[in-house]
């Protein structure tokens, strides 16, 4: 399980997620997601295609393509084909898990999630609390 991480980690943490969410080619909402174990980040996420498809997102009338990953699908995913394993680790995300990320967070073992902003459904993030996962809304101050 994650070490006890201070508040400054927390915030660094989430302000990296941030920044890995300029990475999404998605015209209505850029989310990022980090993984991260002993204060050390295992894997990145953001919301995008699968490898080997052109990164858009969304269909030219704005609705998001159905093949598009979420950020924490994506984080999950490519943390299963390294070396590392999620299990015990905390996820930092800008936006809260939908549903369907929720059950994905609870099969890979994660222990902890620290969002910025609510999605519009908090269904997924009431799964993980089920699941007996702290999921943690964080404001950050300017002042960082």
């Amino acid at each position: 399980m994650e070490t006890s991480l201070s508040t400054k980690w927390i915030r660094t943490f989430l302000i990296i997620a941030k920044e890995i969410a300029t990475h999404s080619r998605s015209t209505r909402s850029k989310v990022g997601a980090i993984l991260v174990k002993d204060r050390r980040i295992i894997s990145i996420g953001y919301n995008g295609t699968p490898s080997g498809f052109d990164n858009h997102c969304e269909y030219e009338n704005g609705v998001t393509l159905p093949w598009v990953l979420h950020a924490e699908s994506n984080a999950i995913s490519k943390c299963a084909c390294s070396t590392e394993n999620s299990s015990g680790s905390t996820l930092f995300v800008t936006l809260s898990p939908c549903l369907e990320c929720a059950k994905l967070i609870i099969q890979a073992g994660i222990a902890q999630v620290y969002y910025l902003e609510a999605y519009r459904d908090l269904a997924g993030v009431n799964l993980l609390r089920m699941a007996g996962i702290p999921a943690d809304l964080i404001t950050l101050n300017e002042s960082i």
